[in-house]
């Protein structure tokens, strides 16, 4: 039977280019049994991804509430960008679709913003990005989301976008030295254009940082990215989703 109301046990996803991971979480985001991980299929269309998510949700057990984190821009609960899924996620209802298929409330995000909601303080500017098969980021003033953040396809380096050189094929086209020295490079740039007063950095490839971080900057475990499921529920609708 569904926890009750105070105690409602949420079902958090992590939607990634190359993984899928889902876990239980309790009222207070302490995981309630264990993982499920899946490699993202291929393709990687709306049909494939939701078949794969019945599969990993019958097995985690009952749930009261879902939050799902998505690699691109969200809006209303719908997903407009998926550069390292399929073209058919553009404009897809992934909020309302779920809602249906599982009958119970859902909150989609991108993937960042869940993770970042789960890592900052609520105090100030704070900036999170997330290094792994793409490059994921999210904007907090004072605990409050600034939606539609992209900075993956922003150029920042001889035509070269941040996702270029810090995603996936970019740790693995660089080497894991020389993508130190550029995110090294990079991390003052980002300070410069937010003048952010705190910078996390999360995803699965920040474990492979080998330098010395300012003491305002942070990396935050990758399990931050289903951990925030809960914080998105504590949030207020109108601290993280676009409602226009």
């Amino acid at each position: 039977m569904p926890a009750g109301q105070g105690n409602e046990i949420t079902l958090a996803v992590d939607i990634g280019g190359t993984g899928i991971k889902a876990l239980l979480l309790d009222s207070s985001g302490k995981p309630i049994g264990e993982r499920q991980r899946a490699a993202t299929p291929r393709p990687a269309t709306p049909a494939a991804i939701l078949k794969l998510l019945d599969a990993m949700k019958n097995n985690l057990g009952q749930f009261d509430r879902v939050s799902v984190g998505f690699p691109g821009v969200v809006k209303k609960g719908a997903t407009l960008t998926a550069h390292n899924l399929h073209p058919k996620w553009v404009g897809f209802e992934l909020e309302k679709v779920l809602m249906r298929r599982w009958k119970r409330p859902v909150r989609v995000a991108n993937d960042a913003a869940v993770q970042g909601f789960g890592a900052i303080h609520g105090k100030g500017l704070e900036l999170v990005i997330t290094l792994g098969t793409g490059f994921g980021s999210s904007l907090f003033i004072n605990g409050i989301l600034v939606p539609g953040l992209e900075l993956a396809h922003h150029p920042w380096r001889k035509g070269k976008t941040y996702e270029d050189d810090f995603g996936k094929q970019g740790i693995e086209r660089h080497g894991r030295k020389k993508w130190n020295r550029l995110l090294e490079k990079a991390i003052p740039q980002l300070e410069s254009l937010f003048n952010y007063d705190h910078l996390y950095i999360g995803g699965g490839n920040a474990a492979h940082i080998t330098f010395g971080l300012p003491a305002h900057v942070t990396r935050v475990p990758n399990e931050d990215g289903l951990l925030g499921g809960a914080a998105l529920w504590r949030a207020r609708p109108e601290h993280w989703k676009l409602t226009s």
